[in-house]
């Protein structure tokens, strides 16, 4: 009666670990989603604070140039409010087969030269 036992389970470990691999697979993958997507978080968060200083200082020409080096494919938007000048930078996360589906967003604001 062992021996019948035993026979039945032949390969119930191998169905259970193909069953399993792929949520598996599926965890590690969005793991190392979220480890990339903080990374380009904090690349955004420098280029918003280096662009909110440029644009303070009245050198608003390089602000596309600073973005495309340090987050390619972001647009920014600012406001003045006369003594402080914000500037917010979005950029879409790449996530594998869910890129585009997350989109990053950082704002920093600095000093104006003439306040």
């Amino acid at each position: 009666m062992g021996s019948a036992a035993v026979r039945r389970d032949v390969g119930s470990v191998t169905a259970e670990f193909a069953v399993v691999l792929p949520a598996v697979l599926a965890v590690v993958a969005l793991a190392v989603g979220a480890v990339g997507a903080s990374a380009q978080s904090v690349r955004l968060e420098d280029a918003a604070a280096v662009a909110a200083r440029q644009t303070a200082r009245g050198d608003a020409d390089s602000v596309p140039r600073t973005l495309a080096s340090l987050a390619p494919g972001a647009v920014s938007s600012s406001s003045d409010d006369g003594s402080l000048v914000c500037l917010t930078v979005a950029r879409p996360v790449s996530l594998g087969p869910l890129s585009g589906v997350v989109t990053l967003r950082a704002r920093s604001c600095a000093p104006s030269a003439g306040g």
